[in-house]
């Protein structure tokens, strides 16, 4: 019986059968996906293939994992040589940041960035809370649409206590598959209670003390809109490792580098201090953002120049 997965907890699943029927399930021996090791070897929106194990007890066990179209994954947090798998089979991204109660740095928002350019996955920034944002939230706001948006992406504003972008936001996930994510008090459960009020999830204020989130989304859960929209909640994300991804490559995955990289003298050229390079030239001048570039450079920095 062909089935999706709707819910992950790492020992147990929630799926969705065909027919509509959803069932507890869990993972017949080990599987291995890819040749990858990672700590969820089945996620949310994998499609998979399980057998009734309990009619009355709505319980299956799931012996196939068809292919993926596409995931998103993050270097785990219990052992940086896995990965783990956030969810699979999307259409997009939504990635929520806020500039104030938490802030979101822009490390962060170009790391996520590129572990969906990695995958082929469309990504879009809502920058949520509008309504907390001074002057000078809003000339940073300004700032990073200028600067993602001449990279090609989609920037958004929108606060629930405005009924700000709302709309707007919602219309972007018509017939679509879509992982929302960011840090734990961005405001994603909040506002999927505000559009969807169905769902009824969870939410907390954001830490005092601290100025972070608080986490309120234990696991990643897929939930229907329609029977063509979806939406995939994932808990609140401090840090987000990357996998999958070279030295070498990094540069691939900024689609403002990318558009130049053929006109760089050499083709393993990583945009530091080589001669002839066409992405340091248009730093800060062209359309390499400095900010973005900077950001380029402290990734790399970071990064062990391996494959997970």
């Amino acid at each position: 019986m062909k089935a999706k997965i709707y819910k992950s907890t790492g020992s147990w699943y929630v799926a969705k059968a065909a027919n509509g029927q959803f069932y507890n399930a869990r993972a017949k021996g080990i599987f291995k996906i890819d040749g990858h090791t990672s700590t969820n070897p089945i996620a949310v929106g994998d499609e998979v293939e399980m057998e009734i194990e309990d009619v009355q007890e709505e319980s299956a066990i799931i012996h196939q994992i068809h292919d993926r179209r596409n995931y998103v994954a993050r270097v785990s947090p219990h052992n940086k040589r896995m990965h783990h798998i956030i969810a699979s089979n999307l259409d997009q991204s939504l990635l929520f940041a806020t500039l104030r109660d938490p802030k979101t740095s822009q490390g962060f928002i170009d790391r996520f960035l590129i572990s969906c350019e990695a995958y082929h996955i469309p990504a879009i920034i809502v920058f949520n809370k509008a309504d907390l944002y001074r002057a000078k939230e809003m000339e940073k706001f300004q700032e990073l649409k200028d600067i993602y948006t001449n990279a090609g992406y989609q920037v958004l504003l929108t606060s629930i206590e405005n009924n700000q972008g709302l709309e707007e936001v919602k219309a972007l996930l018509t017939n679509k598959t879509t992982l929302l994510s960011g840090h734990s008090g961005v405001g994603k459960s909040t506002f999927i209670n505000h559009l969807f009020p169905q769902f009824n999830l969870r939410t907390q204020e954001v830490s005092d003390w601290s100025g972070k989130g608080l986490h309120t989304t234990t696991f990643a859960e897929m939930f229907d809109i329609d029977e063509q929209t979806h939406i995939i909640d994932t808990p609140g994300v401090r840090e987000l490792g990357i996998v999958d991804v070279s030295k070498l490559e990094l540069s691939h995955y900024f689609p403002e580098m990318r558009a130049l990289l053929n006109d760089c003298q050499f083709n393993n050229c990583m945009h530091i201090n080589e001669p002839g390079c066409a992405v340091k030239k248009q730093v800060g001048v062209g359309s390499v953002s400095e900010d973005r570039y900077v950001s380029y450079l402290t990734i790399l920095d970071t990064m062990e120049d391996r494959k997970y």
